[in-house]
């Protein structure tokens, strides 16, 4: 069987059965499995899930890196696919299926070209990344330790099959978490001056956590801040003690991420205090912003062209990704690839145009040797 229906086939049955964060063990054997079946070595990390292969060339040069995500989303498919999944409430809603079959068609066509192949390449299979974390369990491995720059893609539904997004700079965005907490003293609904009622606290910390992007962020500089959960109480006719808020921040620019903590925490104690309450803000860190070495951007580029496929500027996202962790560390690039037009990421309707998935794995080779 030709390589290019192998894969589709392995891609199948990765799409059949997603795993979720932490929880890729039947992934993680299986690619294992493939893995030994075509042929390549895999390093002995000690991983719970996801595993790291490895392709030494005959030729002395620089070790590289190719990252492939491998988890799947709390989602319920809708797709109508033959191969759609078969968990319910589990999917490939993000592409990792595409991934991960990249990676294995991209380290099959390096060990067929050794002799080519200048240096070693490492290719991650990482668990994990929907957790915004993943990426730091294969650092705390050490295998990173040698590498001296790293490749990802991934999946991009706003782009037709094949079409490259690629650019210089940062592409996704610095990715944090906060919980504002806010306490007041509970009473009765009929009698809000016998407390303090935390609820006007919140909604005004909400909205006043929107002048941080309009009135402390350079207009110039993409940000925002998202609330996405606001608790209080749990009666009709009883004022709570305390609201909780939780949402996400979103900075490209180191400076300007550091302020957002800084202000967030400024605004809700201040605010809550001008309602007699008390306010306290965590602040949980995620991965920083995704940004593309130069040099790499350009090789990229130019190893797509000379392969006659299209590049287009890679649009910048405010949503993250945990690649920004080996960046910290080395140079990386992060590459977009067209899986034909259709329903966003995270979403039931997702899916990838399997014609897709040869062509990406050869041009990754055709990179990585380059």
């Amino acid at each position: 069987m030709e390589l290019e229906e192998r894969l589709i086939q392995y891609f199948e049955w990765f799409h059949h059965n997603p795993e979720l964060s932490y929880e890729e063990y039947e992934t993680t054997a299986k690619i294992r499995e493939i893995l030994e079946k075509e042929g390549l070595v895999i390093l002995d990390c000690p991983l719970e899930t996801g595993l790291v292969a490895v392709v030494q060339g005959e030729k002395p040069g620089a070790v590289q890196a190719l990252r492939c995500d491998i988890d799947g989303l709390p989602i319920t498919e809708e797709t109508e696919l033959p191969y759609a999944s078969a968990h319910k409430g589990k999917m490939h809603a993000c592409g990792h299926d595409f991934h991960i079959v990249a990676g294995i068609g991209c380290g099959i066509l390096l060990n067929q070209r050794k002799s080519r192949l200048a240096g070693k390449v490492k290719i991650i299979f990482q668990p994990a990344e929907e957790s915004s974390l993943g990426a730091l369990k294969i650092l705390e491995t050490g295998v990173m330790e040698d590498v001296d720059k790293i490749w990802g893609i991934h999946g991009d539904p706003t782009n037709e099959t094949g079409v490259l997004g690629i650019r210089e700079g940062y592409v996704t965005a610095a990715v944090d978490r906060f919980v504002i907490r806010i306490k007041g003293m509970g009473c009765h609904g009929a009698h809000p001056d016998d407390g303090t009622d935390p609820i006007p606290a919140a909604a005004a910390t909400v909205l006043a956590l929107q002048t941080i992007v309009s009135r402390n962020i350079n207009a110039f500089h993409p940000a925002l801040v998202s609330v996405t959960r606001l608790e209080a109480g749990n009666t009709w006719n009883v004022i709570p003690e305390t609201a909780v808020l939780e949402g996400t921040v979103r900075t490209m620019d180191r400076e300007d991420r550091a302020l957002f903590e800084k202000r967030m925490r400024e605004i809700a104690e201040n605010t809550a205090g001008a309602y007699g309450a008390e306010a306290e803000l965590e602040w949980i860190p995620g991965p920083a912003a995704t940004y593309n070495d130069g040099a790499m951007t350009e090789k990229s580029i130019e190893i797509a062209r000379r392969r006659g496929l299209q590049v287009v500027p890679e649009e910048s996202s405010m949503g993250g990704d945990d690649f920004s962790f080996y960046e910290e560390k080395i140079p990386g690039c992060y590459i977009k690839v067209g899986t034909g037009k259709g329903a966003a990421i995270h979403q039931p309707e997702f899916q990838v145009d399997e014609k897709v998935i040869f062509p990406t794995a050869a041009y990754l080779a055709d990179l990585l040797i380059q």
